[in-house]
């Protein structure tokens, strides 16, 4: 057709329009697709939107960074290390909380009597004791 392409991968793809190639085949229904992205799309027709799904469970997400924070759970994974004393956390935002131990950061400051929290949680639950 004479169009042209900077990069070849684009060019297979295109061609692909002309040939009618579908390389690409849902496992599940076996339904063919010239480009893997259409497969991933396709794939979420089955799982209710969700297209990462959890080796270990039944489980599935919409997202990537979700399933691998969820397989954690099973696989112990702990990769996030504190540089002051080497303590290991699943989540990085629990290494985060854990580090201000060691820093006396207490970011969170109750707005009524000016005390300073580790984190927002503790600040909510101490809040409570101005309103009972």
């Amino acid at each position: 057709c004479g169009k042209s392409f900077s990069q070849s991968s684009n060019l297979v793809k295109h061609q692909r329009a002309h040939t009618g190639e579908k390389p690409f085949e849902c496992a599940l229904c076996g339904k063919s697709f010239s480009q893997n992205s259409n497969l991933a799309k396709h794939q979420r027709t089955h799982t209710g939107g969700k297209s990462y799904q959890c080796p270990y469970c039944a489980e599935s997400f919409i997202r990537k960074f979700q399933l691998t924070n969820h397989q954690r759970t099973h696989t112990g994974d702990k990769p996030f290390q504190c540089a002051f004393c080497g303590k290991s956390f699943t989540y990085n935002c629990d290494l985060v909380i854990h580090q201000r131990t060691h820093t006396g950061e207490k970011p969170f400051e109750c707005p009524l009597c000016g005390k300073c929290f580790i984190k927002n949680y503790s600040l909510v639950t101490h809040q409570r004791t101005h309103s009972e």
